[in-house]
């Protein structure tokens, strides 16, 4: 599948904006803050029903604007089309139709336009809390695996309702075991199958990761990928009964599959401690692209990839050896952003390959090479 057509009105900083994409690579280019990321985060939403940067929709309307909308139209292997539409309007419902058919729920929604981003913001996975690199994992997982998002939904209900309940303990200064258990076997059930999933996707993606940055780094650095869980050490009903005089004095769960971490690993120490901005870049990069790869093989669908200002910080060699990836048959659809026209242009002149270049200056949007 690829995007044929997108159009926007109100989105960010834009009025307007209407293009037709090549089904290869298409590079937007412009100085930094003009909005060539914006164009990029729409096409995010087409996939997501949100946005790659903030969780509040209404942000992302224009200023003095009441609404915004994006239109994507797709095109799949076999010829045929699919329309994708996304409104919204301040403390309104979002609208998000298929077809001109509005979901009942967005989640229905979710993995049938796989997509990839590579962003700037991704080093939040080597430096933020363990809560930024939950939330990638589920979201990678999520794509192909409609059951571990239902799970892991209901997961989080189920733990909000277990910390309340604890709350209200505290402060009524009472306890009932019966009512605890009640909640605690949903948790572990929940929890359990969360946990055996996200073991299973890291077993199978590691491999494929360390693969991918064997090829950026030409060989010169080993990386690993732990995946840390409190379900590895003790079974979580165990785990919970343990924690109970902690969660009481805390009124909160302080076990379960909602503290699960990934650590990264450079040559066996830890990335964030050891590695350079390089290095950390090339990381997150070569885990965008494993999970490019892990997502084309579980669904037999290549992903819509999306590369924000990839090349900056990065030599000529290593960019030079990702162009060439994503120049290969695995790849489909490629949206790249860069600040130096010269560069996009010297790409094309090393690697023979359908391509469409934007210019992005003023909020306007023009093609370079029709």
């Amino acid at each position: 599948m690829h995007l044929k057509q997108l159009k926007f009105t109100n989105f960010k900083n834009y009025e307007e904006g209407e293009m037709e994409f090549s089904p290869k690579i298409n590079c937007f280019i412009g100085n930094n803050g003009v909005g060539k990321t914006n164009i990029l985060d729409a096409i995010y939403y087409l996939s997501f029903c949100k946005s790659y940067f903030t969780s509040v929709d209404a942000q992302n309307i224009r200023h003095h604007q009441d609404f915004f909308s994006i239109h994507g139209f797709y095109q799949q292997a076999g010829g045929s089309n699919e329309k994708v539409q996304c409104i919204l309007k301040p403390n309104k419902k979002k609208y998000f139709k298929l077809n001109d058919k509005e979901y009942e729920r967005l989640s229905d929604h979710i993995g049938l336009i796989p997509l990839v981003m590579i962003s700037p913001y991704d080093r939040d996975l080597i430096n933020n809390h363990s809560d930024v690199r939950r939330k990638y994992l589920d979201g990678v997982i999520s794509q192909f695996n409609a059951l571990y998002l239902s799970n892991l939904m209901n997961y989080n209900r189920v733990l909000v309702q277990r910390n309340a309940l604890l709350k209200t303990f505290w402060e009524n200064r009472y306890f009932d075991a019966d009512l605890l258990e009640m909640w605690d076997n949903k948790l572990v059930d929940l929890g359990q199958q969360i946990y055996e999933v996200r073991a299973e996707f890291i077993k199978d993606f590691l491999p494929i990761f360390q693969r991918y940055f064997e090829v950026i780094s030409e060989g010169k650095e080993q990386v690993g990928l732990d995946y840390i869980s409190q379900l590895a050490e003790s079974p979580f009903q165990q785990l919970l009964k343990e924690s109970l005089p902690k969660d009481q004095s805390s009124r909160f769960t302080n076990s379960g599959i909602h503290k699960d971490d990934l650590e990264f690993l450079l040559g066996g120490y830890p990335l964030k401690k050891y590695g350079s901005q390089g290095q950390q870049k090339s990381f997150v990069i070569a885990i965008k692209l494993a999970q490019f790869e892990y997502m084309r093989l579980i669904k037999n669908q290549k992903p819509i990839l999306l590369l924000d200002d990839i090349f900056d910080k990065l030599d000529e060699r290593r960019v030079h050896q990702i162009v060439k990836l994503v120049n290969e048959d695995e790849f489909g659809q490629v949206f790249i952003t860069d600040t130096q026209q010269e560069r996009i242009e010297q790409i094309f002149e090393n690697h023979q390959i359908d391509h469409r270049i934007f210019r992005i200056e003023n909020q306007q949007i023009s093609l370079l090479n029709p």
